[in-house]
């Protein structure tokens, strides 16, 4: 593709993120992605077939830990840099797609891909246990069950700040908890 074409993407998915943040999927059509593009349907639909397919990329975009670890930083580094981002994300209600996520994962259409995408998360968070325990910078503990209290505990938060002002101290007590859990005493 081309980079005025990746560009276009690019703008679509950030216009689209904003959308749906506000609206949840459900309420967001490609009349609205190419209003707030300011596209005409035929180029969206250059890009995109449906709000569906928009959404998956910006769900399935991969934050992998593994290039990272293949040049061997630090485990607390990755995990610092990941709390950074998660802390951001919940302190920012407004741009939360947490009520999308949950519409978008319950339709029959979706389950499966859904349920691919957690295990995808999952898999990437006990990647980075694991080495975090190899290279001696994390406690010994279950990486299936503290990947899966990361994501669910971040999800829960997100989507309480959707409902309501919970302020900035959930955001700091989910970092501290998740660091402390892996790393306290060390």
């Amino acid at each position: 593709m081309s980079k005025k074409g990746e560009e276009t993407k690019r703008m679509i998915i950030a216009a689209a993120v904003e959308l749906f943040a506000l609206k949840g999927f459900k309420d967001v059509s490609m009349s609205d992605i190419c209003e707030k593009t300011g596209l005409s349907r035929g180029g969206l639909y250059r890009h995109y077939s449906s709000t569906s397919e928009i959404f998956s990329q910006i769900i399935s975009d991969d934050h992998s830990f593994d290039e990272r670890i293949k040049n061997k930083e630090s485990a607390l580094t990755i995990l610092n840099d990941s709390m950074d981002v998660l802390e951001s994300e919940i302190k920012d209600s407004a741009g939360s797609l947490s009520l999308a996520i949950y519409e978008y994962a319950n339709l029959d259409e979706n389950s499966t891909e859904f349920a691919k995408l957690l295990e995808k998360a999952k898999k990437r968070w006990q990647t980075l246990i694991q080495y975090g325990i190899k290279t001696g910078e994390f406690n010994r503990v279950d990486p299936e069950a503290v990947s899966e209290m990361i994501l669910y505990y971040y999800q829960g938060i997100r989507m309480w700040s959707r409902v309501m002002n919970i302020g900035n101290k959930p955001a700091k007590n989910y970092r501290k908890n998740i660091v402390d859990l892996l790393t306290k005493g060390k």
